[in-house]
């Protein structure tokens, strides 16, 4: 059995899909399903790419996924349900696909999110004034969320794939895995796409990339994000010119946080002429309003030991937007309300 750090590795693969390797897993797959094997394998540069290639097969004969996929999978799991029980096959899971779970799936999710929107591109302006417009939006959209839940995920499927054993019926499916990316199974055909060419997290698992695309497939197909929001490609290259004006006249409230994120809260503070809403013995509570949008509330610290130079470092703490004190936001970060926190000595 493949241990949970290969398919840590498979989930977050990038570079160019093993054709060969993949292809003969889709053969296999087919085989264990008792299928013959597709006449055709078309492949893809991306996911966008794949829908595109699925609308354009010529008589692919029916879906497949469920005798290719679904039907394996849920005899697998309920084999393992059986031998195991219901506890150990819950810490079989705890310590394999749970640890996978989130951050593989919230990327699959955001793929489908960005395909859906670089092919139904924005809202025509004055959209929700016209019924017909908006029902044939809906209608495209709905037409497309049924092409892509009908995917096998591939690479992305690696979650499942960690909990099973992977050396029977669902060999052929954790080869695919391992060597491409999502794929679409038909009786006459498949449409299997190529991984992403780069791929950037942060530390949370989420995509994120201050610089240029968090995710690209071979295409161009590409995703921009921040700490995981979704943010316009442009978006990114104003973050070196920012200035407080410019982070007050932003409309979007996601972005706006972005951007203080980025530019940082204190020198925001410092080039806006804030002035501290209170101080007390525990530090200085600053508040930064924003149009639209909760305060941006922070206690300024400075460490009581000494740095090797003899400096006092001084921290920034984020506290809710309801502080009222300084005392209030510091005992807030130890879990405690204000007049519980004694400190014998601040560190």
């Amino acid at each position: 059995m493949d241990t949970i750090d290969s398919w840590r590795a498979v989930a977050a693969a990038t570079g160019r899909a093993d054709r060969p390797a993949a292809e003969a897993g889709i053969r296999r797959a087919y085989a264990d399903a008792g299928l013959p094997e597709p006449a055709r394998i078309v492949w893809a540069d991306s996911p966008v790419a794949g829908i595109a290639a699925v609308r354009a097969l010529d008589n692919p004969g029916r879906s497949v996924r469920e005798s290719v996929r679904t039907l394996p999978w849920a005899a697998e799991r309920q084999r393992l349900f059986t031998e195991l029980g219901a506890e150990g096959w819950n810490e079989r899971w705890q310590a394999t696909g749970a640890m996978l779970w989130d951050t593989t799936r919230d990327l699959a999710e955001r793929i489908r999110i960005g395909v859906l929107d670089d092919l139904l591109g924005p809202a025509e302006p004055g959209l929700d004034d016209d019924g017909a417009a908006r029902a044939a939006r809906a209608a495209a959209e709905r037409e497309l969320r049924v092409v892509l839940l009908d995917a096998v995920l591939g690479q992305h499927d690696a979650p499942w794939l960690a909990a099973f054993d992977t050396s029977g019926r669902l060999a052929g499916l954790a080869e695919v895995a391992r060597h491409a990316g999502w794929w679409w199974p038909f009786e006459n055909a498949v449409v299997l796409c190529e991984r992403p060419l780069h791929l950037e997290r942060d530390e949370a698992g989420r995509l994120h990339c201050g610089t240029g695309p968090a995710l690209i497939f071979p295409d161009g197909f590409a995703l921009y994000a921040w700490s995981g929001m979704p943010v316009p490609a442009t978006f990114l290259s104003e973050l070196g010119d920012l200035t407080p004006a410019r982070i007050r006249t932003e409309e979007n409230a996601e972005l706006r946080r972005v951007m203080l994120e980025y530019f940082g809260y204190e020198r925001y503070l410092a080039e806006s002429d804030a002035q501290p809403v209170h101080r007390d013995e525990t530090g200085i509570l600053w508040r930064i309003p924003l149009p639209d949008d909760e305060d941006v509330v922070m206690v300024e610290v400075v460490n009581s030991t000494a740095e090797p130079d003899g400096t006092f470092r001084t921290y920034w703490l984020r506290v809710p937007p309801n502080t009222r004190t300084a005392k209030e936001g510091v005992a807030w970060t130890f879990e405690l309300a204000a007049d519980s926190y004694q400190p014998l000595r601040q560190t």
